[in-house]
């Protein structure tokens, strides 16, 4: 009896020493940990490794300082309280690029470097404006509709930022939704899947002697070219979406190098109202 009662005291002794041992162990660890997390702190706030200077480059359209602006506030502020954002090991890359895409929709392309772990250079490049989105619906059919708040579109029909107000027929125009979403048209595409297959007809159209100036769509699979600067009450071509359009330019082609409406086209181009290439290989046409 005696010898179980010194063998549980024995036993009892043994575990609290390894408790204390443990203890101690898991202190010195944790002592080590937070001693290199501020070890870690201290070291990243020094100025040799922290960024102070922001260059910007390849900007055109875009003001400098509004750029700088928003990659000054992503990397201000820490990680954790602790670690500096300037830090040129941690810097937020992927929030510096997500951030300016989001502000700024003319931006193409955003890449970003580091030289002498001080100078932060941004290069940018802008999409360049080709055509115009000018809303959905056709300014002459709503009298309350404002006709100048059109937006830079780029020649694959991204649409990335307002444009100012234009006199003339300096850029050409697209009205409609065009699969669209929202209110706001910048970030989008316009017409995405057909977009090419429409600007080289209407190229087609240009080297065919005409002048074409705006594109709308008349509904779901329906779609006009006007030539006249004046959407809907001016001469137009009117096609089909969903048609071969090397089809179409043949047909019109063939179309105009006919008698009488070769003639008509040179002599009262002013007076056409318009041509219908919906029909196959069937061109319409009437004149005032």
């Amino acid at each position: 009896m005696k010898q179980n009662v010194l063998n549980s005291s024995r036993l009892s002794e043994f575990r609290r020493k390894k408790q204390r041992i443990l203890k101690i162990k898991i202190g010195i660890i944790l002592f080590l940990f937070v001693a290199l997390i501020v070890g870690l702190a201290f070291i990243s706030r020094i100025n040799k490794l922290n960024i102070n200077q922001i260059n910007i480059s390849g900007n055109k359209i875009i003001e400098t300082k509004d750029i700088e602006s928003v990659v000054k506030n992503d990397i201000s502020g820490h990680y954790l309280w602790l670690f500096p954002k300037t830090n040129f090991l941690i810097y937020p890359k992927r929030g510096i690029k997500k951030d300016l895409a989001s502000r700024f929709k003319r931006l193409k392309d955003i890449s970003e470097n580091i030289q002498n772990a001080r100078t932060l250079e941004v290069n940018v490049s802008e999409y360049q404006g080709k055509y115009l989105w000018c809303g959905v619906l056709i300014p002459v059919l709503n009298s309350n509709l404002n006709n100048d708040k059109c937006y830079f579109m780029d020649d694959s029909g991204y649409i990335f930022d307002e444009a100012p107000y234009f006199s003339g027929e300096v850029y050409f125009k697209f009205y409609g939704n065009g699969g669209m979403n929202g209110d706001i048209p910048t970030g989008t595409y316009f017409m995405k899947d057909k977009f090419t297959e429409i600007t080289t007809l209407k190229d087609t159209l240009e080297k065919l002697g005409f002048n074409p100036s705006d594109f709308w769509l008349d509904n779901d699979n329906e779609a006009d070219f006007s030539l006249s600067g004046q959407p809907m009450t001016g001469p137009r071509i009117i096609f089909k979406l969903d048609a071969d359009y090397s089809k179409l330019a043949e047909n019109l082609q063939a179309a105009i190098s006919t008698e009488p409406l070769h003639t008509d086209l040179q002599t009262k181009l002013a007076s056409l109202l318009y041509i219908d290439l919906r029909f196959g290989n069937k061109v319409y046409y009437k004149f005032q």
